[in-house]
């Protein structure tokens, strides 16, 4: 089976402003990780979460050419969030005394049987239910 992997909007962002911080080319890392997700034909998955995150920072046609090459290769899936879904983000979200964003993001890549790539600290937290890496913990 091919496997699946849900990338955060950090990664995103990384990826397509070549994200550097002080010590790591934060951009260059996700640009690896996608080619090596197109090299073996795997699949990246994303949801319209992660468009709306991307409308904080972008305008529709800049999310259209960042998603444009993935699409045209057929790299590139879209899921849908389900009620059920944003019920238990909130709960999560509320025991665990992390965003919204994140814990929905994770409950989506479980639920699609996707590891979530992400950078994001928060994440440490959810653990137990969903695969997490970094970009470079996959090259």
């Amino acid at each position: 089976m091919k496997r699946r992997f849900y990338l955060d909007t950090c990664i995103w962002r990384d990826y397509y402003e070549n994200r550097s911080d002080n010590f790591r080319p934060l951009g260059e890392w996700a640009l690896f990780l996608i080619n090596k997700i197109n090299d073996n034909k795997e699949i990246i998955l994303y949801s319209s979460f992660v468009i709306d995150e991307l409308n904080k920072h972008y305008d529709e046609k800049k999310i259209v050419n960042m998603f444009e090459p993935f699409q045209n290769k057929g790299l590139l899936i879209k899921v849908d969030i389900l009620k059920y879904q944003v019920v238990e983000a909130k709960k999560l979200s509320l025991f665990r005394n992390i965003p919204f964003g994140d814990a929905l993001h994770a409950i989506i890549a479980r639920d699609n049987k996707a590891i979530f790539i992400t950078r994001d600290k928060h994440a440490l937290e959810l653990l137990d239910i969903v695969i997490v890496k970094k970009p470079e913990d996959l090259l």
